[in-house]
């Protein structure tokens, strides 16, 4: 049965140790986006440092370790480090929402919930708030996952990653690389103990 997604997450935080806070497990969850070059080259990347807490009080965040992208080109995360997301002084990208934590008891292990939510994220010195479409499933009394049933468009205009990506078409002799990306998540959250 399809809930709201605050109702959801408010159901996940309720768990047989009421109002637990949890704690992303990084290990388990996966945060990636496509970058196109060349008009028609498309490529997976992905962050393997993600960090996140959904508190008893509603507020869930992810915290995403910027110089931990992964192309598979260890020459190209040094540049997108260093051109694109200039992790010197920004080097964390954060996605926060708050939600309604009080109906999470009567979700039953196993259910799945999905809906549509607001999310922010700030990135570079920016911020922006995105719709986001999500499943949120109860895999146990203290683990739940949330994803998204369609990709985040982010656009690199929103958050001045123009010139970065205009660096990096420099350096790599490219004649394009898209300045909007798809970006997917699977998040896999634990009761604190």
């Amino acid at each position: 049965m399809i809930r709201t997604f605050s109702l959801a997450l408010a159901m996940m935080l309720t768990s047989a140790s009421a109002l637990a806070d949890w704690t992303l497990n990084g290990d388990a969850s996966s945060l990636n986006f496509v970058s196109v070059k060349k008009s028609a080259i498309a490529e997976v990347h992905h962050f393997s440092q993600l960090s996140g807490s959904l508190s008893s009080e509603g507020s869930a965040t992810l915290e995403i370790a910027l110089a931990s992208v992964e192309t598979m080109i260890p020459i190209r995360n040094e540049r997108m480090n260093q051109y694109l997301f200039e992790t010197d002084a920004f080097p964390v990208a954060t996605v926060s929402v708050d939600v309604d934590t009080a109906a999470l008891e009567a979700m039953p292990v196993g259910v799945m919930a999905s809906q549509s939510l607001n999310v922010t994220l700030s990135l570079h010195g920016k911020s922006k708030a995105y719709p986001v479409k999500v499943a949120v499933t109860k895999l146990s009394d203290n683990r739940l996952q949330v994803s998204n049933l369609a990709p985040v468009i982010v656009n690199a205009a929103d958050f001045d990653l123009l010139a970065g990506i205009d660096k990096l078409k420099e350096l790599a002799a490219l004649p394009s690389i898209s300045t909007a990306v798809p970006v997917t998540f699977q998040l896999v959250f634990e009761a604190a103990k």
